[in-house]
């Protein structure tokens, strides 16, 4: 098994918590799974790239392959796996046009749910709206900055009450993620994404719909233009490297050590 899959999936005794009990359906299972790996890609416990042998996470929940191919065709389906015939599973790579893309979709449906949302926002939904952007803000850590920026955006559109529309801006924020994650390591970015926020939150105090739409469009292509950029020249750059190879040894050479 390789490196990054031995690591996989979570630390701290934590695994146990995520198994299911012996009676639960496998329907379950898999879905446990595969809420297991979709968290270790975001976290960067496993690369782009890095092999999902079946029979590696079978053992590590140890359960038949069964849940553990309804786990990956799911995530395939959702595009955090690459399944190739004779080939196994992957990680996907991460994509520049994909990154682009998500936040794109986001623009529209959560310019939508703010227009909805605003004129049912409550001082107790409101209150709530500004202790999690002062979490977010608080937070340096970037994995649990990347939940409480969604539950900060979450939490504007609650009040609109469509739980449809909810569940499709829910799927994309963890499909961009480890997108996000990327972002934060950019200079300045925490403070200006900060910044943003309070503003959008303003917006919403003030029931102003064309601004908060304004806002929040502006906010999320503004950040689907910059990692745009900024995977495209990380590709670029790696392309550009020249590829090294590691010296044979020679025929008559003598191997030491263990």
């Amino acid at each position: 098994m390789s490196e990054a899959t031995s690591g996989f999936p979570l630390h701290g005794g934590r695994q146990a918590s995520l198994l299911p009990e012996a009676a639960a359906p496998r329907a379950s299972t898999s879905r446990v799974i595969a809420d297991a790996l979709r968290a270790a890609i975001v976290d960067g416990t496993l690369a782009p790239g890095a092999p999902l042998r079946q029979d590696a996470i079978a053992r590590h929940f140890s359960v038949s392959a069964i849940p553990v191919r309804e786990a990956l065709r799911q995530l395939e389906s959702e595009g955090w796996a690459k399944v190739e015939m004779h080939k196994g599973a992957t990680v996907a790579p991460l994509s520049a046009a994909e990154a682009r893309e998500i936040y794109e979709i986001r623009s529209a449906l959560e310019s939508l749910a703010i227009g909805l949302a605003i004129p049912a926002h409550t001082p107790a939904t409101l209150l709530e709206c500004e202790r999690l952007c002062k979490a977010a803000e608080l937070e340096s850590d970037p994995s649990l900055y990347a939940a409480r920026n969604r539950a900060f955006h979450m939490s504007l559109y609650a009040p609109a009450a469509r739980p449809q529309l909810e569940d499709l801006m829910a799927t994309l924020h963890r499909r961009g993620e480890r997108y996000l994650r990327l972002k934060l390591g950019l200079p300045s970015y925490k403070g200006e994404s900060d910044q943003e926020h309070v503003a959008l939150l303003d917006a919403v105090r003030q029931h102003d719909i064309p601004a908060a739409q304004k806002l929040v469009v502006r906010h999320l292509l503004d950040t689907g233009e910059l990692l745009y950029r900024f995977i495209t020249e990380r590709v670029e750059a790696e392309a550009a490297q020249p590829k090294t190879r590691k010296p044979r040894a020679s025929r008559g050479s003598i191997k030491t050590g263990s």
